[in-house]
């Protein structure tokens, strides 16, 4: 064992020093072959002299490659791919390779996202909202939690979630509000076990909220949701969709108006703008959707955590 390490050692180390001569492989059997008689006179002086069993060396290969080839596993011969059987072929490329083929996806399932849906008035920030419920499905719309009186024709749980204001306050002294806030009057908040129960099934969450509370959202949730602002085509057609709701008075009109102005400046903290044009509301959704697709291709995805 001693004479096959240092054969391999001296081998393989820079004997083409100036004090050193070159000793090929060929000759380094008879290099350090040593005599019986050379060690009993050594044995006056060097303990190596002990070992008197020592013997010559059968021939050795200092060849890495060699010894590498010997430790190569044993492989089955790949058959003719056009005429072998597909599982015979399989476990032939399996044996060649020294692992077994995964069936486990090559890409995790991608995270359920929250994407905030936000714009100023007259945008058409519900109608996107109903046509993308109707055209893709795994996409959960929160119900908003509210302190107003029910309205004629809206259903508790589908519309909003109606409370007293006394039962809204306790919502917010325990927490369980993502973001709240007070309009006109009355409370209006986003209740953070829907969120974390439809995220626990794999939905992607969905919030429209105004400017404020898409502001609000921002510093609580980060870059970890995604931010999407729906715009008119121009500030005309922004004018002209107010008017036409007829459901303003003049001075309430001007106010909506000089408010929407000033709310599309906010458009540089969103992730996305997407134009909702007159008569093309489908492109709109499909936009939004593919928001959405592109943000699930992503390698480093978006985490949310409520």
């Amino acid at each position: 064992m001693f004479r096959r390490l240092f054969c391999t050692s001296i081998s393989h180390t820079n004997l083409h020093h100036p004090y050193f001569p070159p000793i090929s492989n060929r000759n380094l059997h008879s290099a350090f072959t040593v005599s019986s008689s050379t060690l009993n006179l050594l044995g006056k002086t060097c303990p190596i002299a002990r070992f008197r069993t020592i013997k010559a060396f059968p021939r050795l290969s200092c060849s890495y490659s060699q010894m590498g080839d010997s430790r190569r596993p044993l492989s089955v011969p790949i058959p003719a791919v056009d005429k072998a059987d597909r599982s015979e072929l399989l476990r032939a490329l399996e044996s060649s390779l020294g692992s077994a083929f995964s069936s486990e996806p090559l890409c995790p399932n991608p995270s359920p996202l929250i994407l905030v849906i936000s714009g100023s008035s007259g945008v058409g920030k519900d109608a996107v909202i109903k046509k993308l419920r109707e055209a893709r499905e795994g996409l959960h719309f929160v119900v908003t939690v509210t302190s107003r009186a029910k309205r004629p024709g809206e259903v508790d749980g589908k519309d909003y979630y109606f409370v007293s204001k006394e039962e809204f306050l306790s919502m917010v002294e325990k927490d369980e509000l993502l973001e709240y806030a007070l309009v006109y009057g009355d409370y209006k908040g986003i209740p953070k076990q829907q969120i974390r129960e439809y995220m626990g099934k794999g939905y992607d969450i969905v919030l429209r909220v105004d400017i404020q509370g898409a502001q609000t959202l921002r510093k609580i949730l980060g870059q970890s949701a995604i931010f999407i602002f729906l715009v008119a085509e121009s500030e005309m057609e922004m004018v002209e969709r107010l008017i036409d709701r007829k459901t303003e008075s003049a001075e309430s009109l001007l106010v909506r108006i000089a408010t929407a102005r000033e709310e599309v400046k906010h458009v540089k903290n969103f992730d996305y703008v997407v134009v909702n044009a007159k008569g093309k509301l489908e492109n709109a959704v499909k936009v939004v959707e593919s928001i959405i697709d592109a943000e699930k291709a992503k390698v480093w995805q978006r985490r949310a955590v409520v």
